[in-house]
């Protein structure tokens, strides 16, 4: 089923407990993550020796079993769980991605995009050396296994500078775990202390949460961690960017509300997020309800100021998930309702409300507007808290080309009459960045168009297949 939302990028995670089985703790670290991509997930363990790996495409749970990760042994681990923002989702491009190199074997898992891939797939290409896959991830390994310097933290210093775009990394060798970000500081990526002993870093700390992790912080940008026998060692690869270049989206859909990104909860980032968007739409109305679930705190917020009563207006069910089963025709044409179904007695006779995220290509907001109505909604007013997405991100996130993206092709009210609302509101790129609490340091660039560096708008998602 399509969905309407900005599509999750990936979540990395990297372990060394020198008194527990890694694979394990890898595992559930990456149930933690499952949100940030559902198309495939892998785990790489190594034992001061040897790198064992296993992936495939799915859930994590579908990947995985006791079977399966009983020969992982090891006491260092990185996993990946991915939505492809780069290559097509299919096994040869599953991570981590697992090369022997001269220096001993190497295994890396990607979250973000990098943004000149295609002129360093170039570079590689012509030097005679192959790529094992379609994805900007692998021409990252190949270009860092045949890097110059006496250490892999050399080896990423030499290499960091020529890649532009967003990139949290962690990689194994048979017996260290480095955790690198890009310098702009595009995706998350923290650290924390292990309960019995040693590291773990993750895309988001609610995943260190779930492993009990304390002391718990973000890995700078240009930051090159190391976790060996040695304890934790740290090291600036790069110069932090100025100005920096967050993604925005981490607080508006992305993060789990229990993360802190950004030194921010989330989740309070998003009640702000409500807060602002009724000062600037003041609407009126007789219920405010969320779209599940990303925009429940949006929701609570926009109540909180404008004191509209919030309640629940769709049910969502939380099972279907990611289905790799096509459904039936008389089922594919139910659309919407087979993730959502509408609750008539919050509903009928009212002025609606409704708080949602974004809208991407405009493609499942029209239903969901329908489903009101037919449960006997009297007016229908949606109101988004961020402004149009009307360009691409080249940064990580699949939100479409030009031509996917509503907000490029059409007007607000053209968008509202493509929908069917009786309104349509999106909160300001001022209005967001209030809710933030920050002038500076994030991109907005598919809001605004203005990305924090030369992009090359021709390279596609599968531009390597």
């Amino acid at each position: 089923m399509t969905t309407d939302k900005p599509h999750e990028e990936c979540g990395v995670i990297g372990i060394f407990a020198p008194a527990e089985e890694a694979a394990s703790m890898a595992y559930f670290g990456l149930h933690a993550l499952q949100h940030r991509g559902q198309e495939a997930a892998g785990i790489a363990v190594a034992d001061g020796r040897i790198i064992r790996d296993h992936k495939g495409l799915g859930l994590v749970s579908q990947v995985f079993n006791q079977g399966n990760l009983s020969p992982l042994t090891g006491h260092l681990a990185i996993g990946h769980t991915r939505y492809s923002t780069s290559g097509s989702s299919s096994l040869r491009n599953a991570q981590p991605f697992l090369v022997d190199t001269q220096f001993g074997p190497l295994a890396i898992a990607h979250n973000g995009n990098i943004a000149n891939a295609a002129q360093l797939r170039s570079e590689i290409l012509q030097r005679g050396i192959g790529l094992p896959t379609s994805s900007d991830s692998g021409i990252m390994l190949m270009a860092l296994a045949g890097a110059r310097g006496d250490t892999w933290e050399e080896r990423l210093q030499t290499v960091m500078g020529a890649w532009q775009g967003a990139y949290s990394l962690v990689l194994l060798t048979q017996d260290k775990v480095l955790a690198v970000r890009d310098p702009w500081g595009f995706r998350p990526l923290s650290l924390g202390h292990l309960p019995n002993g040693g590291f773990a870093v993750a895309s988001e700390s609610g995943a260190l949460q779930t492993l009990g992790c304390h002391h718990i912080r973000e890995i700078a940008p240009g930051e090159i961690v190391t976790l060996d026998a040695h304890g934790l060692k740290s090291c600036q690869g790069l110069k932090p960017a100025q100005p920096l270049a967050r993604c925005t989206f981490e607080h508006i859909y992305f993060s789990r509300p229990d993360s802190v990104w950004d030194e921010l909860s989330v989740h309070h980032v998003r009640q702000r997020l409500g807060e602002e968007l009724w000062q600037e739409t003041q609407l009126k109305g007789d219920v405010v309800i969320p779209v599940p679930d990303s925009a429940i705190p949006a929701a609570i917020g926009f109540s909180r100021v404008s004191h509209i009563p919030h309640n629940d207006g769709f049910i969502k069910n939380r099972y279907i998930g990611r289905t790799f089963i096509q459904p039936t025709d008389t089922l594919r044409r139910q659309g919407v309702k087979l993730k959502f179904n509408a609750l008539p007695d919050n509903l009928r006779d009212k002025r609606v409300i409704v708080i949602d995220d974004s809208i991407v290509r405009g493609n499942t907001s029209g239903p969901l507007v329908k489903l009101l109505r037919q449960a006997g909604a009297l007016e229908v007013h949606l109101a988004i808290t961020c402004p149009p997405i009307a360009h691409p991100c080249y940064m990580g996130v699949d939100m479409g080309t030009y031509d996917e993206l509503i907000a490029h092709r059409m007007t607000i009210e053209q968008t509202r009459e493509h929908i069917g609302c009786d309104s349509l509101h999106y909160l300001s790129v001022e209005g967001v960045m209030r809710a933030i609490g920050r002038k500076e340091g994030y991109c907005n660039a598919c809001f605004t168009g203005v990305y924090p560096f030369k992009i090359n708008t021709q390279h596609t998602k599968t531009g390597f297949e």
